[in-house]
């Protein structure tokens, strides 16, 4: 099984200006977990739920939060042509729930998260 077979359609994003509530409706539109952070078309992290909760946790307003205060920097990512149990030990060593995934040329092009890629591998 490859990342692609697991991969949902669309790619979700937030400008690193942003802030985090703009990020926090766009999960929630979206039904999210996270959302890639970009500066253009350039990938420069990610942000999660979990960096909401710290952002609300340490009393930081969520409205006057740019995003790139909260994201993760240097983000990994998973290509689509992976074997998607690589993938998975990946995720598991870093401790990621989500992943970037790039195609072969390296272009952003969607999401992969954990669930995916475990209802893909539970359903084969």
């Amino acid at each position: 099984m490859r990342v692609e077979d697991a991969c949902r359609p669309g790619l979700f994003t937030v400008d690193v200006d942003d802030s985090l509530e703009v990020a926090a409706h766009r999960m929630d539109q979206a039904q999210l977990g996270a959302l890639a952070v970009v500066d253009g078309q350039r990938l420069v992290g990610i942000v999660t739920e979990r960096a909401l909760v710290r952002a609300i946790a340490r009393a930081d307003d969520p409205a006057d939060v740019p995003v790139a205060a909260y994201a993760s920097s240097s983000p990994q990512t998973a290509k689509v042509e992976q074997d998607a149990r690589a993938v998975v030990q990946r995720m598991l060593v870093l401790g990621a729930r989500h992943l970037p995934e790039t195609s072969s040329d390296g272009r952003l092009i969607g999401m992969v998260s954990m669930r995916d890629l475990l209802a893909v591998e539970a359903w084969a």
